[in-house]
């Protein structure tokens, strides 16, 4: 009798046990991240110093581009461009075309310059490709790298090498010339050989106001 009452109380605690499991359930796994957190960059700025610069673009720029286009064109009204963009999905994959073809020239990018530009008063672009906003003030982004102790703007040549730009088209700002053309001083595409590649991105969208979001 004695050795029934064991066994009982056996299967009974073997039983609360199996119950208390079945309550508790799979611990639940603490999620992990798999990736560090982004701390902010230290470019970062302000809402109030972003409205600030739009503003101060706006009163010692804006009038004296208009006043200008006005006498350049009378009979054509401009309104100056204030933003040029481009697509996060195009800005991605240009940073992986960059980076794959500076690391194929065995170099790495230092930077990404961004030079102020103004589109010609013609239709179409020297490569063909229509002008959509003729005058209009826009950017264009170079990449840079370090080339003989200098961080330069680069191209890759036909033979897969990271070449200065300005070795190419010159500088007039700094008297410096191109080479060996010296008398063209503008970025024409006849300057470069077959098989150059320009790593130089433009064409994006330009909005003036009220499509701005200060």
């Amino acid at each position: 009798m004695k050795n029934y009452k064991k066994a009982f109380l056996a299967l009974l605690g073997f039983t609360f046990l199996v119950l208390g499991a079945c309550q508790q359930g799979p611990k639940k796994e603490e999620p992990t991240k798999s990736e560090e957190e982004v701390l902010p960059p230290e470019g970062i700025i302000s809402l109030e110093e972003s409205k600030s610069l739009y503003d101060n673009y706006t009163r010692n720029r804006v009038d004296i581009i208009q006043q200008f286009e006005a006498e350049r064109s009378p009979d054509k009204k401009h309104i100056p461009a204030r933003f040029t963009s481009f697509t996060y999905s195009d800005m991605k994959d240009y940073m992986a075309y960059v980076e794959q073809e500076a690391e194929e020239a065995g170099v790495k990018v230092a930077s990404l310059r961004l030079y102020f530009a103004n589109y010609p008063d013609k239709p179409d672009f020297p490569d063909g490709k229509k002008v959509v906003h003729p005058r209009q003030n826009s950017i264009f982004i170079v990449p840079t790298t370090m080339i003989d102790g200098k961080e330069e703007g680069f191209y890759i040549g036909s033979d897969g090498k990271a070449k200065p730009i300005r070795a190419v088209v010159g500088n007039k700002e700094t008297g410096e010339e191109s080479e060996p053309n010296t008398s063209q001083a503008s970025f024409a595409p006849s300057l470069f050989q077959s098989g150059d590649t320009s790593l130089n991105l433009n064409h994006g969208s330009s909005g003036p106001p009220p499509y701005t979001d200060f």
